[in-house]
């Protein structure tokens, strides 16, 4: 561990998906004191509320010197998202392309609320670092998973707190089979297997079919996109 990053507290963005949960293993393995916040906006697959806190326990339970730095998680209430506009994401709608590029999964201002929200929340709590699972490489074309974005977020939530606080997203440049490339290494097969049977990433909430990479529907966007990377890193192996 760097002991500069030793000495500092860190507050994941964790949704209970794959990409949260390797960024929480990614800040486990460099921070003194991790803490993790949840944010219920209404969301169709409220299923990854529940399995927050299962990936959490079988992390705690397989990791014994992650599970002495994991602390407290928070769970906030954002559900005026949901009331400011129907998405694929907060209804029962057709996953589609729109007029505008964006896919219809697209919730507006999504991430830029969840890291304000977060970072409020760190500053109360003497968090410096913010980490978060967006990424430019495998993503759909939100404007707010892109690296300009979040710098500028970094900027402006420093300034308006007047106090530093660092957005780290450690899977910015990866693509999906990377990020299972990062969950072996960081944890070998144990994480690997817990990724996959208790992480949810499918956008209609589907946990009954086990796929070999884990539980969904298999024809979501987000299913596709962590069965293409599964398929592409295990033929690379």
């Amino acid at each position: 561990m760097n002991p500069a990053a030793a000495q500092r507290h860190a507050l994941v963005l964790f949704s209970g998906g794959q990409d949260s949960t390797a960024c929480l293993a990614w800040a486990l393995e460099r921070y003194e004191r991790v803490e993790t916040v949840g944010f219920d906006y209404g969301q169709r697959h409220r299923i990854e509320l529940a399995c927050r806190q299962v990936v959490r326990r079988q992390l705690a339970a397989s990791f014994p010197r992650w599970a002495a730095r994991l602390g407290d998680d928070h769970l906030l209430d954002l559900t005026t998202l949901a009331k400011l506009g129907e998405t694929a994401l907060t209804a029962e709608r057709a996953i589609e392309w729109q007029a505008n590029g964006l896919p219809s999964t697209f919730v507006p201002g999504r991430n830029l609320l969840f890291l304000t929200f977060a970072a409020t929340l760190a500053y109360r709590r003497g968090v410096q670092v913010l980490v978060g699972g967006m990424c430019e490489t495998d993503y759909s074309g939100y404007p707010d998973c892109r690296d300009n974005t979040l710098k500028a977020l970094q900027v402006a939530l420093s300034l308006g707190l007047d106090a530093p606080m660092t957005v780290e997203t450690p899977l910015m440049w990866l693509d999906k089979a990377q990020t299972w490339a990062l969950t072996e290494a960081l944890g070998g097969q144990a994480l690997t297997d817990l990724v996959v049977e208790h992480t949810h990433t499918c956008y209609r909430g589907e946990r009954g079919l086990r796929h070999d990479w884990g539980h969904g529907c298999g024809h979501c966007p987000a299913c596709l996109l962590r069965a293409r990377g599964h398929a592409a890193w295990r033929a690379a192996a």
